[in-house]
């Protein structure tokens, strides 16, 4: 994404919208489609966790407090970062997390590969799905999880709709319903075990390295 787009994501995810996620994770932990990508990581004892576009951190904090050994985190969106690091002060976590700013696919060489990737909401927001998709399948070592919106009919006049608006208003961000079968084709190498829908918008998915 060019620094044009990524000033866009911030105007869309800015710091009201952090202080609302962490206040949200306090009061009631995971919910909804979050919750079921962080079930859908599996047993996480013992291993690394790359989160792409994690926001505050709250799935991979979570993942932490059930026996992860340490996570990173790739958001393209600085205005998280304080919210984010009041979290993991709180939980006395700041230690075993490394917090980036950038774009997972422009940054990838430079990012280690982890036992599990967790792209949580993030698919619909990038323009190159098989770019996005296949850099984390090449960073992870066990398991991949994703959570993107579900392709009704419905979802996608909503979405076009939002993304009227956006043009409309000037900005560059944009929502995207990927059609699933490339979703799962861009997973080089990875294997689709499971597809979980939380409410009407969202559906996770879980791919594994063989023999994972």
């Amino acid at each position: 994404m060019t620094s044009c787009c990524a000033r866009d994501y911030e105007r869309v995810f800015g710091r009201k919208t952090a202080a609302r996620d962490a206040r949200r994770f306090r009061r009631r932990g995971l919910r909804g489609s979050s919750k079921a990508a962080a079930e859908l990581a599996g047993d996480v004892r013992g291993a690394t966790v790359l989160e792409v576009g994690g926001g505050v951190g709250a799935i991979e904090i979570a993942l932490l407090e059930h026996g992860a050994k340490s996570a990173t985190n790739v958001e393209l969106a600085a205005t998280y970062e304080d919210a984010a690091r009041r979290l993991l002060s709180e939980r006395d976590l700041a230690a075993r997390v490394d917090r980036r700013i950038g774009d997972f696919v422009a940054e990838a060489d430079a990012i280690p590969t982890h036992d599990v990737v967790l792209m949580h909401r993030v698919v619909c927001c990038y323009p190159d799905v098989e770019a996005l998709v296949g850099a984390g399948a090449a960073h992870a070592r066990a398991r991949m999880v994703l959570t993107y919106p579900q392709e009704r009919r419905a979802i996608r006049a909503a979405i076009a709709a939002i993304d009227a608006v956006m043009r409309v208003a000037g900005s560059t961000f944009q929502v995207y319903v990927h059609p699933v079968d490339r979703i799962v084709a861009a997973a080089h190498g990875m294997q689709l075990v499971e597809r979980r829908r939380s409410g009407y918008v969202w559906e996770t998915a879980v791919f594994a390295t063989s023999g994972r």
